[in-house]
């Protein structure tokens, strides 16, 4: 297979269905396993010999530009002017650039064997596109493109269909000549079901119909690892789950550096990555595979589920337990008897008994005691609201989801699939039955009633 020269990564959209965590960052840079999702496309694109990159930036280009700091490869940021699609998106970044094109989302988790998929039946039959599909399982395609696959070959697509068996992944190898479908766009994603209301923007999606409609050949490669388009919060932990087992999956042994120390008390069933200075202290247990970044520490009887990746600085200590498939961003803490469970970003601080399980944003303090309640007592599903849009996720739906720079106070408690904005306060006490907006402080108001009592209240 001959590398493509040049991928086109499109990172420009607002990402609102993925809030609270698109208000400071493009949601192309939230960390997954603590690499950001498009700083780890583009090293899995240099390792199929991809090096020429072409990234589309719009809303938070800040954090896409700070995500690819320091990354191999020849990179250049194009900005998309108005967020007019992803046909646009895409024509901005191919301007003066001749041959072959691989298009990425810059949100997506993916296995690099499924990009090799895809480059492999482009060079082999030279079609005029190629697209990558995937088996939507027990999802919904209502939530996604719908592609109709026929032996290799595309069909169709539709947007929110009510019948498809397989989505469109966004990830398309194109000859050169494809550029003047992208260019034609109607601005309208036209192949919908009746009453489909698409948004007016150019959609790649829409462009493919047109080529598929006039008798081109368009390949269909349904995916053959691990696919996760990060759109709303819950699939955070999907793709953190995928991502995870793939690292364990690569791992071939310890990896120790010199420096890090682990205390002959430890109790260790998993294989090791450890950091420089990082330390594995006494009474420790790890259950399974622990990537452990510099300068962090597990100790004083901390349990690790595993596989957990912890990233550099944070220290892990006092009994406290961290959940499986867990990663822990750089420079927190977790101590105290406090429980983890999930996905957390840079400097969480979770202690003193707290009971977390969800999604928790950069720089987020927990006040003691805070519990998140993940089960209901009437057993019912947890319906979310998503862009006023009522949704029942397939996974995480009871779990918690912090915006970043957000707090609580002592003994709050967090009631299934609620969210806290970005910037707010759950004070103490509250139990927080409603998503919480950006920027909102919430506290209880206690009433409080005195009356005589004594002894003479026992006949005395």
């Amino acid at each position: 297979m001959t590398p493509f020269s040049t991928a086109l990564i499109l990172a420009a959209g607002p990402g609102k269905r993925f809030w609270p965590y698109s208000v400071v960052r493009n949601k192309a840079a939230f960390p997954i396993a603590n690499t950001p999702l498009v700083r780890r496309l583009v090293d899995d694109l240099a390792g199929l010999g991809i090096t020429q990159i072409v990234v589309v930036v719009g809303d938070g280009e800040g954090s896409v530009r700070a995500a690819l700091r320091g990354a191999g490869g020849d990179i250049r940021f194009v900005r998309q002017p108005h967020p007019a699609g992803t046909a646009d998106a895409a024509l901005h970044a191919a301007a003066g650039i001749d041959g072959d094109l691989l298009v990425l989302p810059g949100d997506i988790a993916i296995d690099p064997a499924n990009i090799s998929a895809l480059l492999t039946r482009f060079h082999a039959e030279r079609p005029l596109a190629a697209s990558l599909v995937q088996p939507l399982g027990d999802e919904s395609s209502l939530d996604w493109l719908a592609a109709f696959p026929e032996e290799g070959r595309l069909t169709g697509v539709e947007g929110h269909s009510r019948d498809g068996k397989h989505r469109l992944c966004g990830v398309y190898a194109l000859r050169s000549d494809a550029l003047p479908y992208l260019r034609d766009n109607p601005g309208v994603m036209g192949r919908v079901p009746v009453g489909g209301m698409p948004p007016v923007e150019s959609e790649i999606a829409q462009s493919v119909q047109v080529m598929i409609d006039e008798g081109q050949p368009v390949a269909a490669v349904e995916t053959v690892g691990y696919f996760v388009d990060v759109d709303k919060p819950w699939h955070i932990l999907q793709a953190n789950r995928q991502v995870i087992a793939r690292l364990s999956l690569e791992l071939e042994g310890n990896s120790i550096h010199p420096t890090a120390k682990i205390h002959d008390g430890a109790e260790i069933h998993g294989r090791l990555v450890l950091g420089e200075n990082a330390v594995v202290g006494n009474r420790v247990v790890v259950e399974g595979d622990l990537w452990l970044g510099a300068g962090a520490s597990v100790t004083n009887g901390a349990i690790l589920e595993g596989p957990v990746v912890i990233g550099n600085d944070t220290a892990v200590r006092h009994y406290c337990q961290i959940g499986g498939h867990s990663s822990l961003g750089p420079r927190g803490v977790y101590s105290h008897g406090a429980e983890f469970s999930g996905v957390a970003l840079e400097k969480v601080y979770c202690y003193h008994y707290c009971e977390i399980a969800g999604v928790v944003g950069q720089a987020v303090d927990f006040g003691a005691a805070t519990v998140c309640g993940n089960l209901r007592f009437d057993d019912r599903e947890t319906v979310w609201r998503v862009q006023g849009r009522a949704e029942v996720p397939t996974t995480g739906a009871n779990l918690a989801y912090f915006g970043d720079f957000s707090r609580t106070g002592v003994n709050a408690i967090i009631m299934p699939g609620r969210r806290t904005g970005v910037y707010s306060v759950v004070g103490p006490g509250v139990i927080l039955y409603d998503d919480l907006p950006d920027r909102t402080l919430i506290t209880a108001e206690q009433t409080l009633r005195t009356r005589s009592w004594g002894p003479e209240q026992y006949g005395w």
